[in-house]
């Protein structure tokens, strides 16, 4: 059985942690952030640039549908053009658009969540694969706890799989998760904890 525990190796390559928050970096997110906010477009094609991927790369791990994640990213991207003036530099850049992914593709959960209900009741959530003891690859086998994980962490309600993906997949601290998500350090860690007993639960029950 795949435990909760692998998440770092089976999402290795794929995921990572945050962009290390440096000063030179910072300082140049902020400037960009200013001149964007000021009207200057080639300002906000570079920030466009700089982080388009961590964003996309987000939105994917969230929804699990790279259809879906590329109409989230175009629209994080339409509201930070409208909502860089925000920025006011107290804390690193990609924390803010971070927080302001997380909450558009909790935004998007919610405006989908009976359609996504009616098609894990229709389809079970189940994915077709043959059992990881039939390869011998190993990146076959792992190939395979990926595709697992996927489909497990698809199944956690919305607010569970964001502090999840974000502390286990992303490597934020609470603190910095709690500040993405808008919510209490004790919130964060409380549906941390949730997240990885109902992953075991769906995990276990799949074996």
């Amino acid at each position: 059985m795949m435990s909760v525990e692998t998440v770092s190796q089976v999402w290795q390559g794929g995921a990572g942690a945050p962009p290390a928050e440096q000063s030179p970096a910072r300082a140049s997110d902020h400037a960009l952030a200013q001149r964007a906010a000021d009207g200057d477009m080639e300002a906000f094609e570079e920030l466009f640039k700089l982080h388009r991927r961590m964003v996309y790369a987000l939105c994917l791990r969230m929804t699990q549908d790279a259809s879906e994640a590329e109409d989230i990213t175009q629209e994080v991207f339409v509201l930070l053009f409208r909502k860089v003036g925000g920025f006011r530099g107290e804390s690193a850049f990609t924390t803010w658009l971070h927080r302001l992914t997380v909450n558009q593709v909790l935004m998007r959960f919610r405006k989908t969540k009976a359609r996504r209900e009616e098609a894990l009741e229709d389809g079970d959530g189940h994915v077709a694969q043959e059992p990881a003891h039939a390869s011998s690859s190993p990146r076959a086998a792992q190939l395979v706890d990926r595709v697992t994980l996927e489909s497990a962490i698809a199944k956690l309600p919305p607010g569970y799989r964001a502090a999840f993906i974000l502390h286990d997949v992303e490597g934020y601290d609470h603190d910095e998760v709690a500040r993405i998500l808008g919510c209490a350090v004790g919130t964060s860690k409380s549906q941390l904890h949730k997240a990885r007993a109902k992953l075991r639960k769906i995990l276990t029950s799949r074996q």
